[in-house]
């Protein structure tokens, strides 16, 4: 459609770090090239040791590395499929309702009140209040994708005492600093019916080795380990799940660069007339368009060879939303520009109909 290969394609669909993999994820995967020839430790011992490490838990009992957090999710939908129902907060990630499909599971979308002008990322909360779920679970994203919206612990904590089991997806949580952070990680200890979710694909830029985690009381992780396959987590990626989280510098240089690059691009596309962003805590932005994305897309990539992602799988969004990652100055220039470019073509042809 574009005209070019996939490596001409500037990329704003997938919400993966523009800077890395970082140097040090590069140097593990050369050092430990001659261990493909052998199994990996089926415990992941020295893997779990690092997590655990990186994020003051327990021990690394805690810990349960996975072929992706898409493996561990999983995990984690064949336990709700043992209760009652699943709340899920909607608009949702389409992997979600793949592993609650696979095992049965009752679905009860909580949605996340969104219109013209105001995105309410709390509304669920409000909701879920007012439901007796003492025998469900709950699934939730936190920030949430694809709105960006970041809930503080203090609003979720409560819903720990109403649900049978607490499923959090943190996956986009590492790259919010330290101080803003929102991660409910520490309170497995504290909680048995919490799960937490991470990945470690999109902060460092690492989809192609699969590589997230969970983190749950030890006897539920137990569990979790009987049911999967040996080996779920190759040499290379344990290697690098090793070395990448005490990469002090690439974390710095991610947020610094985070800190400057999204404020850019929000307000960018907030001064093209036809879009509206919504404000988001992660590295990607959700936008309203007033123009059929479809039409948007499209003509994006044929003059541009610049792609963006529709929201056609969050089947509460539909044609007039898409989903931007955040990537590098420049390259957010680029899509601002050609957004413009292309708004203005749609416009003078008529096809900019509102």
């Amino acid at each position: 459609m574009a005209g070019c290969s996939t490596a001409d394609l500037l990329d704003f669909s997938a919400s993966i770090n523009p800077l890395g993999p970082p140097q040090s994820a590069i140097d593990a995967i050369q050092t430990h090239i001659s261990q493909l020839t052998v199994y990996p430790n089926p415990d992941y011992w020295q893997l779990r040791a690092a997590l655990s490490r990186a994020n003051h838990l327990p021990s690394p009992d805690w810990v349960l590395p996975g072929n992706g957090a898409a493996e561990l999710l999983t995990w984690a939908a064949l336990e709700l499929s043992k209760l009652e129902a699943t709340y899920l907060v909607a608009p949702a990630f389409s992997d979600y309702r793949r592993a609650l499909k696979t095992f049965g599971v009752r679905v009860v979308d909580v949605p996340v009140k969104l219109t013209d002008s105001v995105l309410d990322c709390r509304s669920p909360l409000e909701t879920l209040d007012s439901q007796t779920t003492k025998q469900s679970g709950l699934l939730l994203n936190n920030p949430h994708n694809p709105t960006g919206c970041l809930l503080g612990r203090e609003e979720i904590l409560p819903l720990l005492e109403r649900f049978a089991l607490v499923v959090i997806d943190e996956a986009f949580m590492d790259f919010l600093p330290p101080e803003a952070e929102q991660s409910l990680m520490l309170m497995a200890a504290e909680f048995e019916n919490l799960v937490i979710l991470r990945s470690l694909t999109k902060f460092y830029s690492l989809p192609g080795l699969r590589l997230g985690y969970a983190v749950a009381p030890p006897p539920r992780l137990q569990v979790w380990q009987q049911w999967r396959d040996p080996w779920p987590v190759n040499t290379l990626a344990a290697a690098v799940g090793e070395v990448v989280l005490e990469d002090r510098a690439f974390e710095r240089q991610t947020r610094d660069w985070l800190a400057i690059a999204r404020p850019q691009l929000f307000t960018g596309l907030a001064e093209l007339s036809l879009l509206h962003p919504y404000p988001g805590a992660a590295n990607f932005l959700l936008v309203r368009s007033q123009v059929p994305v479809d039409e948007l897309q499209v003509n994006l990539l044929k003059r541009h060879r610049i792609l963006i992602r529709d929201c056609f799988s969050f089947k509460e969004l539909g044609d007039r939303f898409f989903r931007v990652a955040v990537r590098t100055l420049e390259e957010n220039q680029r899509l601002i520009d050609g957004l413009a470019d292309v708004l203005d073509f749609l416009q003078k042809s008529g096809m900019a109909n509102g």
